[in-house]
């Protein structure tokens, strides 16, 4: 069984195990190479992917061409297109990997069959999507009430990872900052 994920489910929820041995395989095994795509705009989005090494970005391109990061997902950490995932729409959203990136992945047509199957699932999913309310719910409260300084320092604060690993083009489109904007505040530090 993959440990990092058996870990993962059971930090998060009681669940017995046999009902892991019957949920485990259908997560799959995935190698991405750096600057990857997962999910382009405009495609769907039929995955759940669990970071086991690297990391993934799903971000935004607006009509001018910027990018706008909405969420990175490291290590221990599960990203999707999710509105394209729950609706079967096609993504208005870009994953990505950026860096060299070891992934287990769910097929959305399992994952679903799963929730009609296991109700221990059901609150696996709750969690995760509670999960992604709050994050967003948060990260757009951050844009509407902190200024970009704030927001750089909660980020050292609470994801300094972000800071560590990636460059500073995608940390200012994370922080929702220009990169000279970026670039002052670390002179600062």
């Amino acid at each position: 069984m993959p440990e990092q994920l058996t870990k993962f489910i059971k930090d998060k929820i009681a669940i017995s195990e046999k009902d892991l041995e019957t949920i485990l395989p259908y997560f799959k095994p995935a190698s991405v190479k750096k600057n990857e795509f997962l999910v382009s705009q405009g495609e769907f989005g039929q995955q759940l992917f669990f970071v086991k090494k690297g990391c993934i970005r799903i971000f935004f391109i607006n009509e001018e061409g910027q990018e706008s990061t909405r969420f990175l997902a490291f290590e221990n950490h599960f990203a999707s297109a999710l509105v394209s995932f729950i609706t079967e729409s096609s993504s208005m959203e870009y994953v990505q990997a950026l860096e060299n990136s070891e992934l287990l992945y769910i097929n959305r047509s399992d994952f679903f069959a799963l929730l009609e199957t296991h109700p221990i699932w059901e609150k696996f999913y709750r969690h995760y999507l509670e999960f992604a309310y709050v994050t967003n719910t948060n990260r757009l409260m951050s844009f509407i009430t902190m200024d970009a300084k704030t927001r750089y320092e909660n980020l050292l604060k609470e994801r300094p990872i972000v800071v560590k690993r990636l460059p500073n083009k995608v940390v200012a489109s994370f922080l929702n900052i220009s990169q000279e904007t970026l670039s002052r505040l670390k002179s600062k530090k």
